[in-house]
């Protein structure tokens, strides 16, 4: 208790030096943090994409970069509705960044009526009937403050409302539905989808009905689960292994930068732990307090970096527009990680110093002032 509550006098003499070591780390302690909330947010968001209707499993292109983009030609829907186990099938198509104003908005391109069209609940209106009616979720209209028979423009084409829905799907809630051969028109994907949704008959299991759809589609990807949809995709997975290489980035950097200030605070303070080694201080006890000294001021950057990553990574997605395909996800177990790596900088920076602390002799010390 003695060590440590020297530590903190030591730190609490020498402000500036402590900010900056504790800035050095708060840094890399923030990097790490707002990867890995906006690498859990797009895998969560990328699991939300199941949920495009009460479909059992969506159909995806097999290897695509994510989810969204994913091409599938519609002229295989007969085929997959002829597959044994489905009962239905419908193709959708996503529009993302082509609502003015809305970048985040995702706007869906679907056939009505279909099995997904009639799951929609509908506050005002009902489903569109013509080519260029829209329906627009609840949290979208609230946002814009739309209503029925309001115009909403996608892509520089204007829509009329038809109706006003909720889902419970947060990206569909706060997007919009066109009808998918004008989705098709404005894209330039003529006979193509993003996903088909899919709804199983009743007494065939999940299992068998993912083993007859790889077996006779090879080239398509069955997402039947949320976890599945969160690791499917390059860009999930990429975004993961960054979060990964960043931290063991920021543990070297930052241990060599705590390293190099605790040895510079070694050197300038030589006298007093030669007093203490005079005074009949061993060397661990010595060494101890120095790599206390590291690590409490490591922890100290880490609540900042903390606090910066979560804040900073709210700030990066709205700043991007990407707040509506993305929304950060900040775990408790992405905070722990985070303040271990700050622990570790601490060790790892205060071992050097320690050992050159521990080893200093006082009659050297002396000779040499």
């Amino acid at each position: 208790m003695t060590t440590i509550a020297q530590t903190l006098a030591t730190l609490r003499r020498r402000p500036m030096r402590t900010f900056l070591t504790a800035l050095g780390t708060a840094l890399g302690i923030a990097t790490i943090v707002a990867l890995l909330a906006v690498a859990g947010g797009a895998q969560r968001s990328a699991s939300h994409l199941l949920n495009l209707g009460p479909g059992d499993v969506g159909l995806f292109q097999k290897d695509a970069a994510d989810l969204t983009t994913s091409v599938l030609p519609t002229s295989l829907v007969p085929r997959v509705q002829r597959t044994p186990g489905i009962a239905n099938a419908t193709p959708m198509l996503l529009m993302t960044g082509d609502v003015r104003h809305q970048p985040g908005t995702i706007v869906f391109g679907a056939q009505a009526p279909t099995f997904v069209t009639r799951a929609y609940v509908f506050s005002s209106g009902g489903i569109f009937t013509a080519p260029h009616q829209a329906i627009v979720g609840s949290d979208l209209a609230a946002t814009m403050h739309l209503k029925v028979g309001d115009p909403f423009v996608v892509s520089g084409q204007k829509f009329t409302i038809s109706g006003i829905y909720h889902i419970g799907v947060a990206e569909q809630d706060n997007g919009a539905v066109i009808p998918l051969a004008t989705a098709q028109a404005i894209m330039g994907r003529e006979g193509e989808a993003t996903t088909f949704a899919v709804h199983l008959d009743p007494t065939v299991s999940l299992t068998t009905a993912t083993r007859t759809i790889m077996k006779r589609f090879p080239g398509m990807l069955v997402v039947g689960t949320p976890g599945e949809a969160a690791r499917a995709g390059a860009n999930t997975q990429l975004l993961s292994k960054v979060a990964l290489v960043i931290a063991v980035l920021a543990l070297i950097i930052g241990g060599i930068g705590v390293m190099n200030t605790m040895l510079m605070a070694v050197i300038e303070r030589r006298s007093e732990f030669a007093l203490l080694s005079a005074v009949g201080w061993s060397g661990p006890q010595i060494a101890t307090r120095v790599i206390v000294e590291g690590i409490a001021t490591a922890v100290l950057g880490a609540g900042i970096g903390l606090l910066l990553g979560t804040v900073g990574a709210q700030l990066l997605v709205n700043a991007l527009g990407a707040g509506g395909f993305v929304a950060p996800d900040v775990t408790a177990w992405d905070l722990g990680r985070a303040l271990l790596v700050g622990v570790l900088l601490g060790v790892l920076g205060g071992l050097y110093p320690a050992w050159r602390a521990s080893h200093l002799s006082p009659a050297q010390v002396l000779a040499s002032r």
